[in-house]
C-alpha cells in the first residue's frame, strides 16, 4: 500500500515525534503544522475517511478522540480544536482517516481569527 500513514504505522517511516501509541492508534506531530501545536491522531487500521466508516468502526473513532485528548492533557493545553477533514472538498489531503489536534494559540488576535 502506498499510504504514508500506513507506512508510519508499520514503522516503514521512522518518526521521532510520537506523542502516544497503543495497539490501535498513533499520535504524532504534523510535519506541516497549521497551529503552534499540531498533532495527528491516526488509526492503525487503514480507513480512507469519515465517509468510509462502517458500524464496526465505532470503537476506533472513540480511541482516536481519546488519544488526542490524552496528548492535549500531556501537553497541558488549556484549549484546543479537534478537526476531521473529509474528502478533497473538505480539505483532506491524505486518504487515511486522521484527527487534527490543534492548539497552542496564546495571543488573543490569533484566537479571534479561528474559525468556529
Amino acid at each position: 500500500m502506498d499510504c504514508i500513514f500506513c507506512k508510519i504505522v508499520h514503522k516503514e517511516i521512522p518518526l521521532e515525534n510520537i506523542a502516544y501509541e497503543d495497539d490501535d492508534v498513533v499520535v504524532f506531530k504534523d510535519h506541516k503544522p497549521s497551529a503552534p501545536v499540531h498533532y495527528l491522531s491516526v488509526p492503525k487500521e487503514h480507513i480512507q475517511s469519515i465517509m468510509h466508516l462502517e458500524e464496526n468502526h465505532k470503537a476506533i473513532i472513540s480511541k482516536i478522540i481519546f488519544a488526542a485528548k490524552k496528548v492535549a492533557k500531556d501537553l497541558e493545553l488549556k484549549g484546543y480544536k479537534l478537526v476531521f477533514n473529509v474528502g478533497r472538498e473538505g480539505g483532506q489531503v491524505i486518504d487515511h482517516l486522521h484527527l487534527h489536534l490543534l492548539g497552542g494559540w496564546t495571543k488573543q488576535e490569533e484566537i479571534d481569527h479561528l474559525p468556529n
